[in-house]
């Protein structure tokens, strides 16, 4: 049942713990408890609204940024990226196969913020080695949601 519930509430985590137990057949209060330990033990970490912000008329610059850098000795990637993690610009860090190491994804309010981030504050860190700035021009897709889906037309066509 673990399983179910963390499927049901990652797609969709504004589903109430009455509208999960009826989604599968059991009770309100053992899903409600279900997701308080799953909250407790970190499983579940937080719940995320997922926004269109070109249609919301604000102006966000999104930057995936690959960082390659010198793993510490007994720590490997971890410090570093604890280090990146930590600056409040700085949405999701990653660890990647490939030639990066880390995935750093940032966001900003203009191209200038982000490449200054980058300049000043990323690459003087003493354990990176090099980046790789891409921006998000457009998003398409984003956690499973169609932005700007094409609406076909239903009508019926009627000819004489």
């Amino acid at each position: 049942m673990r399983e179910q519930i963390l499927t049901l509430l990652e797609r969709n985590s504004r589903l109430t713990p009455d509208e999960i137990a009826v989604l599968l057949g059991c009770g309100r209060d053992v899903v409600a408890e279900e997701i308080r330990r799953m909250e407790e033990e970190h499983i579940i970490c937080g719940y995320n609204t997922l926004i269109n912000w070109d249609h919301a008329g604000t102006e966000k610059v999104t930057a995936l940024i690959e960082v390659r850098v010198a793993p510490q000795r007994g720590q490997g990637f971890d410090k570093i990226a604890e280090r990146i993690y930590n600056y409040p610009e700085v949405q999701s860090v990653y660890l990647i196969s490939g030639g990066y190491d880390l995935l750093v994804i940032l966001e900003g309010k203009t191209l200038r913020e982000v490449s200054g981030f980058v300049t000043n504050k990323l690459s003087t860190l003493e354990s990176v080695l090099s980046t790789a700035t891409h921006f998000i021009l457009k998003k398409y897709k984003d956690d499973g949601i169609i932005f700007d889906q094409v609406k076909s037309d239903q009508r019926q066509q009627i000819t004489p």
